[in-house]
């Protein structure tokens, strides 16, 4: 569950990245450029014996396949919920995992300025109570959800 310190969000308190790493499907995000037009979307995180975790994110674009591989590195003391992606070198960006399911069937991530956010589910559909769930702990964190969109998994 996310909390709000001093306006900044906060992450979860711990991460088990053996848990974490698999396939997710993306339920809804804040739609971002290097996304446009992307349906059916999906991550599959895999840990490496590197200390690196590597991140393979694919969609369909005009009915086409589009893929893009990068690697997550965790924050020291973060509890492993504070990720900096790269996707290309030099640069990385910052990936919290701000609400997790103790099941791990759902998370969902955003950066520090709340200009990002993934619901991300371990199936292509969400269930509706979860998802309104939540919506409303985004809501009373402060996120602007008028920009968040659905995507289509089916």
């Amino acid at each position: 569950m996310t909390t709000i310190l001093q306006g900044q969000i906060q992450t979860v308190a711990q991460v088990d990245l053996k848990k974490y790493a698999g396939t997710w499907f993306e339920i809804a995000s804040y739609p971002q450029y290097f996304q446009k037009g992307c349906e059916y979307t999906n991550a599959e995180y895999t840990l490496t014996d590197k200390g690196f975790v590597l991140v393979e994110n694919t969609c369909k674009k005009k009915g086409k396949q589009s893929y893009i591989k990068g690697k997550a590195f965790v924050e020291k003391n973060s509890g492993n919920a504070k990720l900096k992606i790269q996707f290309f070198w030099p640069f990385r960006a910052k990936y919290w995992i701000i609400d997790l399911a103790d099941d791990y069937s759902y998370t969902v991530v955003s950066h520090p300025n709340k200009r990002y956010l993934w619901i991300l589910s371990r199936t292509p559909e969400m269930n509706e109570k979860v998802y309104a769930q939540i919506i409303l702990r985004l809501k009373q964190n402060g996120f602007d959800l008028k920009n968040l969109k659905l995507t289509k998994q089916r």
